[in-house]
C-alpha cells in the first residue's frame, strides 16, 4: 500500500553556545592542536565525518583520525588502551567501567543522539511498509519468502536479508530487538560496510537491507554548502532543519506497531517523538586525560555545535531543545 500523504516537520532549534567563550575565539582555537584518534561504528560514519570537518575547520592545528570498524572492535580497542574515544550504540556495561577504573582511566559517557534503523528494499519491491511483527517473522526465519509477508508480485522469491558487518551495532540492535540478544536463526549476508548494503539492495530485487538512517539521506551527499557557510550557520543563534529527504535509489519502508494503523518512515521528527519504532541511542565514550585533544573532541561532540551538526544529518540530537511544528502535505 502506498502512503498518499505524510506529516512533515519543521524543526527550529535555538541553542546557546556552551563550549566556546563568546570572545577571543581565535586564541582559544590556537591552543587546540595535535592528533586525536577515534574509533566509530561504521554505520555512524557520515555523521562523524561532518563533525570532524567542522572541528578541524574550527581548530586549524588539530587533526582527528577516524577509523570506522564494527562496534565490538571499537569497544575492544577502548578497553585494551589502543584508543581513548569511541562512538557506539550502547553504553559501557558495569564490567567495562570496572576495567577502565582498574586501568586508572577516568571515563565519560554521553548520549549524543538517537538514530533510526531503516529497512530498505529494491524499487521493484511493491511492499511499502512492514509491521514490527512482520520484521520479527523475517528476522527469526518464520517468513522466508516475500509472499509469506504480503501478497506481492515477489511472493515466490526468497527474502535476502543484508547487514553491514557480523559484529556491527545495527546487527546487535536487531538481535536485541527481535531475538533476545541471541544470534539470528537465519542466513543473512554481511556485506562489509553500509555503502555495500545500499549497493546490493539497489541491484537486488528480493533483498532487504538493515542500515542506519544517515546512509539514506540524499541531502547528506550535497556539496552545495562550503565549510565556511556551514560553520557560519552553526555559529549562528538559530539552526533550522526541514524534513529529511531520502534517496530515491532505493525504497525506505514505513514501519508500524501492531496497535497502530499508521506506519512511519524514519524521518527526524518521528525518531524524535518516538513514533518510528526502530530507534537506538548513540554514545560518545571518552577515557582520555583532561586537557588532551581527545577530550577536546569529546567535548565538541557533546556540546552545542556538535549537537547542531547532528540535527542537520537526519537523526535526532540528544541535548538540544527542539520545537516541532506539524505541516500537512496535501499531495
Amino acid at each position: 500500500m502506498t502512503i498518499k500523504s505524510f506529516i512533515f516537520s519543521l524543526m527550529i532549534v535555538t541553542v546557546v553556545a556552551l563550549l566556546l567563550p563568546s570572545c577571543n575565539k581565535g586564541k582559544k582555537a590556537a591552543t587546540v592542536s595535535g592528533m586525536s584518534k577515534v574509533m566509530c561504528d561504521e554505520s555512524f560514519k557520515n555523521v562523524l565525518d561532518d563533525e570532524i570537518e567542522v572541528f578541524e575547520y574550527s581548530y586549524k592545528d588539530a587533526s582527528v583520525l577516524a577509523r570506522y570498524i564494527d562496534e565490538a572492535a571499537a569497544l575492544d580497542s577502548l578497553l585494551n588502551e589502543k584508543v581513548n574515544v569511541i562512538i557506539t550504540y550502547r553504553d559501557l556495561t558495569p564490567n567495562q567501567k570496572k576495567i577502565l577504573k582498574g586501568q586508572g582511566r577516568a571515563y565519560r559517557s554521553r548520549r549524543i543522539a538517537v538514530d533510526g534503523v531503516a529497512l530498505i528494499v529494491n524499487n521493484a519491491n511493491d511492499i511499502d511498509f512492514l509491521s514490527v511483527n512482520d520484521i520479527a517473522d523475517i528476522m527469526t526465519g518464520k517468513s522466508t519468502k516475500w509472499g509469506q509477508v504480503y501478497p506481492t508480485k515477489l511472493k515466490d522469491e526468497p527474502i535476502k536479508v543484508v547487514f553491514d558487518k557480523n559484529r556491527s551495532g545495527v546487527l546487535h540492535y536487531m538481535k536485541d530487538k527481535f531475538n533476545g540478544g541471541k544470534d539470528l536463526p537465519i542466513e543473512f549476508f554481511a556485506q562489509g560496510s553500509s555503502q555495500e548494503v545500499f549497493d546490493i539492495v539497489k541491484k537486488t530485487r528480493n533483498a532487504i537491507g538493515v542500515i542506519g538512517v544517515s546512509w539514506i539521506t540524499s541531502d547528506m551527499k550535497s556539496t552545495a554548502s562550503t565549510i565556511e557557510e556551514k560553520y557560519a550557520e552553526l555559529e549562528s543563534g538559530t539552526t533550522s532543519r526541514q524534513e529529511t529527504k531520502f534517496t530515491d535509489e532505493i525504497k525506505v519502508l514505513g514501519i508500524r506497531t501492531e496497535d497502530s494503523l499508521k506506519d512511519y518512515k524514519p524521518y527526524q521528527a518521528y525518531i524524535f517523538d518516538g513514533s518510528y519504532p526502530l530507534t537506538r541511542e548513540i554514545f560518545a565514550i571518552d577515557a582520555s586525560p583532561l586537557g588532551t585533544l581527545d577530550h577536546d573532541f569529546f567535548v565538541f561532540l557533546t556540546g552545542s555545535i556538535g549537537q547542531k551538526i547532528i540535527l542537520q544529518t537526519g537523526i535526532s540530537p540528544a541535548a538540544v531543545p527542539v520545537r516541532i511544528v506539524n505541516l500537512v502535505d496535501n499531495e
